[in-house]
């Protein structure tokens, strides 16, 4: 690891001196349970690194307006236990997935959405869109556990927990700099990289997401299905998340998203038009589910994403209705 200096700003206006306009100066820490790892790893070298935890306006959950506030600093542990998010189920469920108690007790709601790809391409320094020589690696290499929508050049996907049930009820993020604060859509946020010179997510490297701003859910039925090959310390191969509004028993709107199947939470916009008018059944959902990946294109490892994805808006449709 290389040496960097230490910010422990208690304000933002403090902390905002401390950043940089370039990326790889200087990186914000929160829970420090992916980026200690990319430093330790060698993928990043920051010359600074400025802690954010002590930062009080970053922290806390608090209703307003009809909806709830999330600040950017709270646990993973503090999401699970607060009876606000038990009532956004997509939100409960996804943060309940988190199954390492050390992940939950340090990660940041902030830092899931913000957080580095897991793919071992970029871990192994080959950069975001993995190549080698100017030539893409992941193709016809070990794939199985990247993209199935997209397309490339990036075939990373996106990490985040929250990303999909965020996407689905419609969340907005809050982003700021020394100059001002912005809105974004959850749906905005997320980028897919054409270089590798360009984050994942749409923050300069002089902004802090400060916090998560969810409507107003009133009628809105919701869940989220993650599917995995372990319990415990494990990231999803596929995950959905849903948000139905619904007109007694039937679908007035939805919104699906997948999860883990692209460098960004996926909008299944096919199944979300297919669920319009619609009366949640068990065939239904899994129409639906088949709607969802139709547009899919597997690498050459990685088709059972497929059926997985598929299975996941099957799944998690009938949880939103109460019949998981």
């Amino acid at each position: 690891m290389q040496a960097f200096e230490y910010g422990n700003p208690t304000t933002l206006a403090e902390a905002f001196k401390l950043l940089s306009t370039n990326w790889g100066e200087a990186e914000v820490l929160a829970g420090g349970t992916d980026l200690l790892s990319l430093i330790k790893d060698e993928v990043v070298a920051p010359k600074r690194l400025v802690n954010i935890k002590n930062i009080k306006e970053l922290g806390g959950i608090t209703a307003v307006g009809g909806g709830l506030r999330i600040g950017a600093t709270v646990t993973f542990d503090e999401l699970a236990t607060h009876a606000a998010v038990r009532q956004h189920r997509a939100i409960q469920a996804a943060v309940l997935g988190v199954a390492s108690p050390q992940i939950r007790n340090m990660g940041t709601a902030g830092g899931d959405l913000c957080q580095r790809p897991r793919c071992w391409y970029y871990r192994s320094g080959f950069g975001l869109l993995g190549t080698k020589d100017g030539q893409p690696l992941v193709p016809n290499g070990e794939n199985r556990y990247h993209a199935i929508f997209g397309g490339g050049p990036a075939y990373f996907v996106s990490p985040s927990s929250l990303g999909p049930a965020l996407i689905a009820l419609g969340a907005k993020l809050t982003v700021a700099s020394g100059s001002g604060k912005r809105n974004v859509d959850a749906a905005s946020f997320f980028t897919a990289p054409k270089a590798d010179t360009v984050r994942e997510v749409d923050l300069k490297p002089n902004e802090i997401l400060t916090e998560i701003m969810i409507p107003a859910g009133t009628g809105i039925k919701s869940a989220t299905y993650e599917i995995r090959e372990r319990e415990m310390l494990d990231w999803p191969l596929a995950t959905a998340s849903v948000a139905l509004k619904m007109n007694g028993s039937t679908i007035s709107s939805a919104k699906v998203v997948l999860g883990h199947v692209a460098p960004t939470p996926w909008v299944a916009s096919a199944a979300e038009q297919f669920l319009k008018g619609k009366s949640i059944s068990e065939a239904t959902a899994e129409e639906a589910g088949a709607e969802a990946v139709k547009d899919a294109k597997p690498l050459s490892q990685n088709a059972y994403k497929v059926q997985l994805a598929k299975v996941a808006v099957k799944r998690a449709l009938l949880a939103a209705a109460g019949r998981a």
